[in-house]
Formats: C-alpha cells, sequence, structure tokens
C-alpha cells in the first residue's frame, strides 16, 4: 500500500470525474435517490462515501458539522438521522449548491444549511457542535503542489496542509462532550497523520474499518480524535488561542466575496 499507490488510485479517479461528469445526474446510495452537479466527487464511484455515512454516531437531538459535504448525502443523511441542526461546509460552490439540492429534495432544510468554506473559516468564535466529521481528502502531494481546481481538493492535501488546520482549529467548535472523527483510509500518510495528531495535543483512535477490493485493495477507516492526557476541548481551543497557535485562514478574496457577501462570518 502506501503513499505512491494512493496518489495513482486518486489521480485515476480525478481524470475519470473530468472526462465523465460533464452533467448532471442522479444516483442511488443508502436506499435513497440523490442529485449529482457537475464538477462534485462522485460518491457512487468508490465506497467511502457510503461506508462512512453508514457509521457515523450521529448526535440524535444535538448539532452536526460536516466539513467538505460534496453533493451532500452525509449532512442530509445527519439530518434524516434526528439532528437538529447540520451544518455543511465545502470550498467549492458546486459542492455546495449540490448539498442544497439534496437537502431540498430529502426534505431537510428546516435543519441543514450550506456555506462555502476554507474548512473553519466562515464559523463565528464560539460556534460548537456536538459532532464535527471530514471524509478527508488523503491523498498527500508535496508542498509544492497545486490544487489547481476545486475538484482536486476532493482528493489531495499537499503537505497535510488541511489535515494540519482541521485538527488546529476544530478544538474552538466542539461542545465540552463533543466528538471529531476523521474519515480516513490505508492509501493516506499515517505517519504523518500521527505526527500531527501529536503535535495538537490529541490522540486518534479506529471507531471502525473495512477493507475494499477495487483497482487497488484499500482499508478504509474511521478515527476518533480526542484531547490526551485526559484533558477536554475548552482547555485545547484555550491554550491554542494563548500560545497564538492557532492559524488563521482565508479564502481568496474573490471566492471571500463569493462565500459571504456581508464581510463576516456566516455562523
Amino acid at each position: 500500500m502506501g503513499e505512491e499507490t494512493g496518489l495513482g488510485r486518486a489521480r485515476e479517479l480525478l481524470r475519470r470525474h473530468q472526462e465523465e461528469s460533464r452533467q448532471a445526474r442522479s444516483f442511488t446510495l443508502l436506499g435513497r435517490e440523490w442529485e449529482l452537479h457537475p464538477g462534485v466527487f462522485s460518491p457512487d464511484w468508490t465506497p467511502v462515501t457510503e461506508l462512512f455515512t453508514s457509521w457515523i454516531p450521529y448526535p440524535h437531538g444535538g448539532s452536526f458539522l460536516e466539513m467538505g459535504s460534496g453533493a451532500g448525502v452525509t449532512a442530509v443523511w445527519a439530518a434524516l438521522q434526528g439532528c437538529r441542526e447540520v451544518l455543511a461546509l465545502d470550498i467549492a460552490r458546486a459542492a455546495v449548491d449540490n448539498t442544497l439540492a439534496n437537502a431540498r429534495r430529502h426534505g431537510v432544510t428546516d435543519r441543514l444549511k450550506a456555506l462555502r468554506s476554507d474548512l473553519f473559516t466562515v464559523l463565528a468564535p464560539g460556534k460548537v457542535f456536538d459532532l464535527v466529521f471530514w471524509n478527508s481528502n488523503f491523498v498527500e502531494t508535496p508542498a509544492a503542489a497545486d490544487n489547481e481546481t476545486e475538484l482536486h481538493h476532493a482528493f489531495f492535501d499537499p503537505a497535510y496542509e488541511a489535515h494540519r488546520r482541521y485538527l488546529e482549529q476544530a478544538p474552538a467548535h466542539l461542545t465540552p462532550g463533543g466528538r471529531l472523527l476523521l474519515g480516513f483510509s490505508s492509501l493516506g500518510n499515517h505517519r504523518h497523520l500521527r505526527e500531527l495528531v501529536e503535535d495538537q495535543g490529541l490522540e486518534m483512535s479506529l471507531l471502525r474499518k473495512e477493507v475494499r477490493q477495487l483497482p487497488v485493495t484499500v482499508e478504509f477507516q474511521l478515527l476518533e480524535l480526542r484531547p490526551a492526557r485526559g484533558r477536554g476541548w475548552p482547555e485545547i481551543a484555550v491554550d491554542k488561542h494563548r500560545l497564538g497557535a492557532v492559524t488563521p485562514t482565508r479564502l481568496p478574496p474573490a471566492a471571500q466575496r463569493s462565500a459571504d457577501p456581508s464581510g463576516g462570518p456566516h455562523v
């Protein structure tokens, strides 16, 4: 396995998306019909979305944040499973529109909101959730690599910079008893991920895994991150801000205007 295999698999999936995803279509997943818009990751071309969506321990009656919502399957499913508040964020405008379309299709717009954001950028300070989840772009590329299109972000994370920011910034957006989950796989760089987890004062455990025989053998893994040494999320968040450890992030100006016409946080 390893990073080279993951890079090859991701490049092949990206090529297929670029060649075959130019028209809107529908697909079936989890016993329901969904819309897929051009330029959005196809959840039915790999088992990753179906597996993670069915594994997540949704907080019934609580709040759920999905990072990188894509077509919106997981976010909509969270609302259908009883979450009273669901926020879906994605860096790609096409994905945000697709998520909203599927929310309308399945009748959950009263409790699901979707916004364009580079990770946690649009969240107001103090906005917290009972569960935060990201089906990450776990294929690492060199730091100098450029995600030249929005679709590239669904597959590649140069130098795991997005993973670092996710682990760094999430504690400030979790309730005291909240849970932080990460969808990962054997195609990712586990060594680098472990280093990032430890650097942020966290520890990592495996909630569930499953091996699938695709063009390559892949083990899909749902991971949970917790504060190390019995600490709580508020302590972790306070320490990061006191030490100046949290790196502010912003979309490029044009994208920022598109995401937030008012110039301030949405939520």
